[in-house]
């Protein structure tokens, strides 16, 4: 293995790390209002916010943790998706003016987990070695 293809792996875990912990932070300011209230989320929040919230809660600590990380991601990628053309995409074409630019970049880091698994840190990598004793 080459000098930097040893970190691959611990790199992918910290990106799914920092992703999930990020895209967990957007959950827990509709549902719980922390670190402050989402800006420009209704109280109440109706049904499908409500369920994006879920999403990105859940699916976040699960991330975090390298728990189910590829069909998780895969979701994740999915809601980040919808978010985009249902909320961002019609008020501009430019992710920048429209500010669906963190939505995609979501949408595409959770793409990439799915498809690469969650790197060398988290429950997934450990269930999937084998054990000591075993061929």
């Amino acid at each position: 293995m080459e000098k930097w293809g040893v970190w691959a792996p611990r790199m992918l875990a910290l990106l799914r790390i920092m992703a999930a912990l990020l895209f967990m932070e957007h959950g827990l300011m509709k549902l719980f209002h922390f670190p402050a209230a989402q800006p420009g989320a209704p109280d109440p929040l109706p049904m499908m916010l409500m369920i994006a919230a879920l999403i990105e809660v859940i699916g976040g600590a699960l991330l975090v943790l390298g728990l189910f990380t590829r069909p998780v991601a895969f979701v994740c990628a999915g809601e980040m998706a919808v978010a985009y053309f249902m909320a961002h995409a019609p008020q501009s074409f430019w992710p920048a003016i429209n500010g669906g630019d963190a939505a995609i970049l979501f949408c595409f880091v959770f793409l990439y987990l799915a498809a690469a698994g969650g790197g060398a840190w988290g429950i997934d990598a450990t269930r999937s070695k084998p054990a000591a004793n075993e061929p």
